[in-house]
């Protein structure tokens, strides 16, 4: 009876020392994780795999009228950034939105167009690139910036995900900044690849 109190007493000690090393070690690698990583600066016109796209910056520029069909207000400018997106996945897709962030001169979200004939927010099919073009307003009197930042987001493909076990692209996460000089009107020449 009494060696089996010291077994109970020593297996509780490691078990609570081994708990600890857990503890520890898992906080480590979680800080490590949490620790930011350099941007990552990609060239304008530079091609860039963005997980579910293929995506090649090409221009930015602002328009102070209508411009892909999108009307503006009295007084309000467009800032405009153009890229080529090619669809890497298997089927028709929409998710581009949050592909491009403008990190400053607007925090709205943008308008997202084809640039060939001016279809709002298309499904792109899979392999074909197509021309896009993301329209953020720009407030009467804002003055439109020199240099227009954005940062260029990522996903992962899961076979499954935790939540539904579907197949899918998850974490979205910053690839990296792309910075554009912005030109004024859409006959701005296109960055050279």
């Amino acid at each position: 009876m009494f060696g089996s109190a010291r077994s109970k007493l020593k297996a509780w000690i490691v078990g609570g020392i081994g708990t600890i090393a857990a503890l520890a070690v898992g906080g480590a690698l979680g800080a490590f994780d949490a620790i930011q990583k350099p941007a990552v600066v990609l060239e304008p016109g530079q091609p860039v795999e963005t997980g579910p796209w293929v995506v090649r910056p090409l221009r930015a520029y602002t328009v102070d009228k209508g411009v892909y069909g999108l009307p503006l207000k009295a007084g309000e400018k467009a800032l405009v950034f153009e890229a080529e997106m090619t669809n890497r996945t298997a089927i028709s897709s929409k998710d581009y939105f949050t592909t491009f962030r403008s990190t400053g001169g607007t925090d709205e979200k943008p308008f997202v167009v084809l640039v060939r004939d001016s279809t709002m927010s298309p499904a792109l099919q899979p392999g074909l690139s197509e021309r896009m073009a993301y329209v953020w307003g720009l407030p009467a009197g804002a003055t439109p910036p020199d240099r227009f930042v954005l940062a260029v987001n990522g996903e992962i493909y899961k076979q499954r995900d935790n939540l539904y076990g579907a197949p899918g692209w998850y974490n979205e996460h910053v690839i990296g900044t792309v910075a554009m000089a912005v030109g004024i009107g859409p006959d701005t020449p296109d960055a050279k690849p």
